[in-house]
């Protein structure tokens, strides 16, 4: 029998009758299928089809034992007698990290926006603390717990899989100087909690407004700060130094009502641990851009360099950096002075596209590239229908859902855009293979408020999806209307 048959007879046992639809859902980093399995009375669940009988173990016990303390996981409804395959609640298909794309786009969030942001990271005390109450490690957790092996593990992935594909001249014994100083401040944290590991945007579900947890298979006993500075510190958020504050506030709020704990102490320990965070990501992003040579990759350099710089500015959320280093395991500059001088020197080196997007009305002039390169794409996209000719358009723009809709199931958008995006992603994949690192593109249309705005905000989010580059957008008009 199939893993898909499966599914359907586990279904068929659980709800009673056999499932009227099964559709496979898009697949994550790892290997496990999901399948949406629903019956005639609307009641669905999530098929899962894990890459191993012993990791389905795992999440299961954990997802048991989170709910049994109060934590939003998916109910587990049935699992096979191999445990090869089960069937999960169905959160949606809303994740956190889809939610906030348009924050991504802009640099900008909003009040939901960060508010939902703050909700999730409120939920994390409990799932360190509470999780791990009276939770088996040694019996349900495939994992060793964070130590000295698994920091060296992240710290030699990062130098052979970054500095060496960079190219980098570096003295080994300084560096692995460096590398036994920051594993001895970052063990200096207390680590005995129920460590996520993965603690992302993509990992958290939203449900009726509500944020739900997945993907916490790897979980292992270790620090509270390592889940933090993987939440707050996504290489490619932005979420900027007072949203970054706000969040790890809201934190160590709720912590406080779990377990004592001493701020300043934290957020000392924190900062070393955002940095160790950031040379994973380098490593991760290095062997994808560098070795794979994938676009995307290449380009997400930037930003973990952009947030390691910022650790070293003299301020970390609001405390002085000084201050920081006199407490037990808060020394990252006593501890990486080699190695924060490889990284400067790649910081200052290191360029990365920036595609600056404009919408504009032909009445008022097409914009003009003020980089001093000249070049770039102005597109027109008056030969689509307009959308301000309609009452009940006129006083939207495109930005407008109800704007949107119409554009694309009304008019020959999606063919028009189909071929803007093939002919920008052939330009994008040029420049980032040459080093350079600005390109204009621009979209008019009579008014500069529904079609050209509609197809910059499109080209804007289909450009940081794929390719990671840094956006510029610009409505002009809009803005110029404010």
């Amino acid at each position: 029998m199939d893993e898909l048959e499966k599914l359907k007879n586990l279904y068929s046992r659980w709800a009673g009758k056999a499932p009227v639809s099964c559709g496979r859902l898009p697949g994550a980093g790892s290997g496990r299928k999901y399948f949406r399995l629903a019956g005639e009375n609307g009641i669905s669940a999530i098929g899962t089809v894990g890459e191993s009988a012993d990791e389905n173990r795992v999440f299961i016990a954990m997802a048991l034992h989170l709910r049994s303390k109060g934590i939003r996981v998916p109910e587990i409804y049935a699992v096979s007698e191999d445990s090869s395959v089960y069937l999960q609640e169905d959160l949606g298909d809303m994740s956190l990290f889809g939610f906030l794309s348009r924050g991504r786009t802009s640099g900008k969030y909003g009040a939901e926006e960060a508010g939902l942001l703050e909700n999730s990271i409120r939920r994390l005390p409990a799932i360190a603390v509470k999780g791990a109450e009276g939770f088996d490690f040694a019996r349900d957790c495939m994992y060793p717990a964070f130590g000295r092996r698994t920091v060296f593990y992240d710290l030699n992935y990062f130098k052979y899989c970054f500095l060496k594909l960079k190219n980098m001249v570096f003295d080994e014994n300084r560096l692995e100087d460096d590398f036994e100083a920051l594993a001895g401040q970052l063990l200096a944290a207390d680590g005995k909690y129920f460590m996520y590991r993965d603690f992302q945007a993509r990992n958290v579900m939203l449900k009726d407004g509500c944020p739900y947890f997945i993907d916490f298979q790897g979980a292992r006993p270790g620090p509270l700060e390592y889940d933090v500075a993987s939440f707050v510190w996504q290489s490619k958020a932005g979420y900027g130094e007072e949203l970054r504050k706000r969040l790890v506030e809201a934190y160590l709020e709720e912590l406080g009502q779990l377990i004592p704990a001493d701020r300043m102490v934290f957020i000392a320990r924190l900062r070393v641990f955002v940095f160790f965070r950031m040379l994973q990501v380098l490593g991760a992003y290095g062997y994808r851009g560098l070795y794979e040579r994938k676009p995307h990759f290449m380009t997400s350099i930037p930003y973990a360099l952009d947030n390691i710089e910022s650790l070293f500015s003299g301020t970390f959320l609001g405390h002085d950096t000084g201050d920081l280093r006199k407490i037990p395991g808060g020394d990252l500059e006593g501890a990486v002075p080699y190695l924060r001088g490889l990284l400067h020197s790649i910081w200052h080196s290191g360029a990365v596209l920036e595609v600056e997007i404009y919408s504009f009305s032909y009445k008022k002039g097409i914009p003009e590239d003020g980089s001093g390169n000249g070049g770039g794409y102005v597109f027109d996209c008056r030969g689509i229908l307009n959308p301000g000719r309609f009452e009940e358009y006129a006083a939207l723009d495109g930005r407008d859902g109800a704007v949107a809709r119409f554009i694309e199931e009304k008019t020959e958008m999606p063919v028009f855009l189909e071929n803007v995006f093939n002919i920008v992603d052939m330009h994008v994949e040029t420049f980032i293979s040459r080093g350079f690192c600005h390109l204009f593109v621009a979209f008019g249309c009579t008014g500069g408020r529904h079609r050209s705005v509609y197809c910059a905000e499109r080209l804007a989010s289909h450009l940081s999806g794929k390719y990671g580059v840094r956006i510029r957008l610009v409505h002009r008009e809009l803005e110029a209307g404010r």
